[in-house]
């Protein structure tokens, strides 16, 4: 489907889509912490509006209240909790050395064009107004398993795992025009509950072995050996 042939809120769909895989970027090329808290931010708020707007094509009422929530809790507490996190360890202006970050943005690339060549059957097939954005959804979700196999710090990872559940609700969103209202409610109180568990383990951590360096957790798993 061409982009001139949907309405004003179809290209809106599409425009807010692009940009969520924009922030999945942003956050594989990011180093310090807290810009890359700053950008999982703004891929929550991205994927509210997301959300709503495809409330408003689809007239399914409840993705209003799914945009709510993913903005409570995606856009500002969860985000909040890490900033706070990363304060309280003094790891926000930490410099993460990132081996060959322009290999990995081609990674990234590559995996977007798979992804898009993948989805192209489903969206040729789905009468959907958000079909165009299942790519998008399955690029988001591999981007964020990128983060997590690239980076050594241990936050970094924590927001790769979340990056990856933004995709997962994305793709709930675009390929059904979401989850029963049940499910979604259980998934969120599941994320909230899965970052305030890492926080407590990020501190056991820390006064442990006086740093959130995965490599160095798996020399002294090697040394225990």
């Amino acid at each position: 489907m061409h982009l001139s042939a949907l309405n004003l809120y179809g290209q809106g769909i599409l425009v807010s889509a692009a940009l969520v895989l924009f922030t999945s970027f942003v956050m594989l090329a990011q180093t310090r912490i807290q810009p890359l808290i700053y950008a999982f931010a703004w891929q929550g708020a991205l994927l509210s509006v997301t959300t709503a707007l495809v409330a408003l094509v689809s007239g399914h009422s409840h993705l209003y209240i799914s945009a709510l929530l993913t903005f409570g809790l995606k856009a500002l507490l969860i985000p909040w909790m890490l900033y706070r996190m990363a304060r309280r360890l003094h790891i926000q202006r930490e410099v993460e050395t990132v081996s060959h970050p322009s290999l990995i943005m081609l990674a990234g690339a590559v995996l977007v064009v798979f992804c898009y060549y993948v989805a192209l059957p489903v969206a040729q097939l789905s009468t959907l107004v958000t079909r165009n954005t299942i790519a998008v959804s399955m690029a988001t979700v591999l981007l964020g398993m990128l983060l997590m196999i690239t980076r050594r710090a241990a936050v970094a990872q924590v927001i790769g795992f979340m990056s990856i559940e933004n995709g997962l609700f994305f793709a709930a969103v675009a390929s059904t025009y979401g989850m029963p209202m049940i499910v979604e409610l259980g998934v969120a109180f599941d994320v909230l509950v899965a970052a305030v568990l890492f926080g407590i383990f990020f501190f056991q951590i820390r006064a442990s072995i006086d740093s959130l360096d995965i490599d160095r957790l798996n020399r002294l798993s090697e040394k225990a050996e």
